[in-house]
């Protein structure tokens, strides 16, 4: 099915008779006003909807952009204030990040509560294909949304990834939007209905957030959850809860990964059920994940109508994202890669498993997940991979817990200059000194973009300095 022939916008809306139209007159709280919040309420304001914007921390220009926008802001209410906000409102739009401690959650009536993913869906003028799972998201929906674009397709990727998904499915010259989702914003889904449906792995996290995996899962595999019989859902064959979630889909099931899936690779090709889609020396990387994450996303692209020349194009013109497995140098022998976008062990285990001999940093804030399960990150297919561990951060006893029945060497740091120092003591000609910390940033940084650049930035002072030990 392409999104050429078959444009299947949101079918749903806010209120009954659905469309924008159905916003008019109606009252709705937005909570948290940065990017995704100001979207949302710039459209549900320019439908005449009576827009209240509640943000506890706002930025200098908050008041002034909501007062453009249409919208009363509210700053920081008291729990009896924001209980008679949310009692006088029709709907609710929650925005991505509020953490799941917020009294709104307590106070709201569930059943005027959505995300801003699913006020999308329910308002959309163009189809939308959307992407899950604990690892590869942004990955796969950047890589998938540009083998759209190369296949002559009006394309945008948004949601998670940046652009808030309210704006993108606004603008009816797409043919379709390539939908990053996350289990924040699906479990607050009710009609959201993607006519492509990606699930890419399971791995436990955030567990903070939703309280055990179950609830994890659950939330994940609600991307299937309105699905009809013309949709795709696509899963990862060598994922056992990717494919129960997707076998849920009344949906024709397409799959990738190894031996037995849709698209898969074959003696050094990486092959789709029409043909050959591009040998794997032609990837600008070939670790194992990036591999799996090409598939991925010709299994998305190709079923939102994307061509296999497209595809192809778009993987040989394709560079790793940053933060994922970056090599920012090579110093005394010993490469240094920025993989501080890996927040779980599961994610850790993707990037270790495409090298020999690792110093692993590691370490952070904790999302509620069981770092134990580093030790076994670090031996992927049975391989002893990691030799030397460096712990950082507020789960640094952690890290060095999970290692300390291991034959690694193990160090502590209080700061990522001294990490990277311990890192080029433990290392060996070679060898890869890898960042790949397995828990959140917000100990020491405030994402973990700012965490990778700090790396670099003391891997290049130790690249200056000669690599003196």
């Amino acid at each position: 099915m392409s999104a050429s022939t078959d444009r299947r916008p949101g079918r749903t809306a806010p209120g009954e008779g659905g469309g924008l139209d159905a916003l008019a007159g109606r009252r709705v709280v937005v909570l948290g006003f940065a990017r995704t919040g100001r979207a949302a309420a710039r459209l549900l304001a320019a439908a005449g909807a009576a827009v209240v914007a509640v943000e506890d921390a706002p930025a200098a220009d908050a008041a002034e952009t909501a007062a453009g926008a249409g919208a009363r802001l509210v700053v920081a209410p008291g729990r009896n204030e924001l209980a008679e906000l949310l009692a006088g409102a029709d709907l609710v739009v929650v925005s991505p990040g509020v953490p799941p401690s917020h009294p709104l959650f307590a106070l709201a009536d569930p059943t005027r509560l959505v995300s801003e993913v699913e006020l999308a869906g329910r308002v959309a003028a163009v189809p939308i294909a959307a992407v899950t799972g604990t690892n590869g998201k942004t990955t796969v929906t950047s890589l998938a949304a540009a083998m759209l674009e190369a296949s002559g397709r009006a394309c945008v990727a948004a949601g998670n990834i940046g652009l808030p998904l309210i704006e993108a499915v606004a603008d009816p010259a797409l043919d379709v939007v390539v939908a990053e989702v996350s289990s924040f914003q699906l479990a607050t889904t009710d009609r959201f209905h993607p006519f492509v449906a990606a699930h890419l792995n399971l791995a436990a996290d955030h567990l903070d957030w939703h309280g055990s995996t179950a609830a994890y899962a659950a939330a994940k595999a609600r991307v299937f959850a309105n699905q009809e019989a013309a949709d795709v859902a696509i899963a990862n064959a060598d994922d056992p809860a990717s494919l129960r979630a997707a076998r849920t889909s009344p949906g024709r099931l397409v799959t990738f990964g190894h031996a037995g899936a849709d698209y898969t690779e074959v003696a050094g090709d990486l092959v789709t059920p029409d043909g050959s889609l591009l040998p794997v020396a032609r990837l600008a990387r070939r670790l194992p994940h990036d591999r799996v994450n090409a598939l991925a996303a010709a299994a998305v692209a190709r079923a939102a109508g994307a061509t296999l020349e497209g595809c192809r194009a778009a993987l040989e013109a394709w560079r790793p994202l940053a933060h994922r497995v970056a090599h920012v140098a090579t110093v005394g022998g010993v490469a240094y890669y920025d993989d501080s976008k890996a927040t779980t062990p599961s994610a850790v285990a993707a990037a270790v498993a495409g090298f020999d001999a690792v110093v692993l940093v590691a370490g952070g804030r904790n999302k509620g997940l069981d770092l134990g399960e580093l030790a076994a990150a670090a031996r992927p297919g049975g391989r002893a991979v990691v030799h030397a561990v460096v712990a950082i951060g507020e789960a640094a006893d952690e890290v060095v817990e999970a290692f300390a029945g291991t034959d690694c060497a193990l160090r502590r740091a209080t700061s990522m200059d001294e990490a990277v120092v311990a890192a080029r003591d433990l290392a060996r000609r070679g060898d890869a000194v890898l960042l790949s910390p397995g828990c959140a940033s917000f100990d020491w940084y405030r994402s973990y973009a700012e965490r990778g650049d700090d790396f670099a930035r003391a891997v290049r002072a130790l690249e200056r300095s000669g690599g003196d030990r």
